[in-house]
């Protein structure tokens, strides 16, 4: 046969070890799920000394109380401020019965565009995985990478959402009562947010573009 006439089965779907986004979990392929919470965050430079020794001490207590393993992810992209920008010259264009204004506006928008570009301004997001390990559905640590290959999860996907859940959803809870503590929110991710979150990380291409002015 021709091997231009074989048809191409590779997609960028089958290098990535996700299986599926399902009731606001993440399924891997060899079993394993995992839920993932977004935090907030604090200015800690704007508190006093006192209160950052409050915060340090607290948080080090909250890592010191879990009995099950998380993962932190700190994500950083440039700040979108291209909708705010727009919304200036709306403005802007608005005021052209009034030059004075209509100038002011249009010199704060060259302002804040410029700063931009300069000082690269990042948005930080502040993410929490609690993992579920296939070893938890009783999956021999040898088996995982055969599952990965063979393309197929090692027991049905009700089954293995009902028993993730389980171990998933009482480590939900309680990291999110610790960051209160601390004066943080956590919340899960749902999926519309999972699959937004992943798309940007393994879409390079999706990365903000400098605004340009019209």
């Amino acid at each position: 046969m021709d091997p231009a006439q074989i048809p191409i089965r590779a997609s960028t779907q089958d290098h990535l070890p996700i299986e599926d986004i399902k009731d606001d979990v993440v399924i891997l392929k060899d079993g394993s799920c995992a839920l993932i919470l977004t935090v907030s965050s604090l200015n800690f430079d704007l508190l006093s000394e006192k209160e950052q020794d409050a915060i340090i001490y607290a948080y080090g207590a909250l890592l010191n109380s879990l009995t099950f393993p998380i993962q932190i992810l700190v994500k950083s992209q440039r700040k979108d401020i291209s909708s705010y920008l727009n919304l200036l010259k709306e403005q802007e264009n608005k005021k052209k019965d009034s030059p004075l204004i209509s100038k002011i506006i249009a010199s704060y928008e060259k302002f804040v565009s410029e700063m931009v570009k300069k000082n690269n301004v990042l948005d930080k997001k502040f993410y929490v995985i609690i993992p579920f390990s296939a070893l938890e559905l009783g999956v021999a640590p040898t088996l995982t990478s055969l599952f990965r290959k063979s393309r197929g999860l090692p027991f049905a996907i009700s089954f293995i959402l009902t028993k993730a859940k389980d171990s998933l959803y009482p480590k939900r809870d309680h990291l999110i009562k610790l960051f209160a503590r601390v004066g943080l929110t956590a919340r899960q991710l749902k999926n519309p947010e999972l699959i937004k979150l992943f798309s940007n990380i393994y879409n390079t291409e999706n990365e903000i573009q400098p605004y340009q002015p019209v």
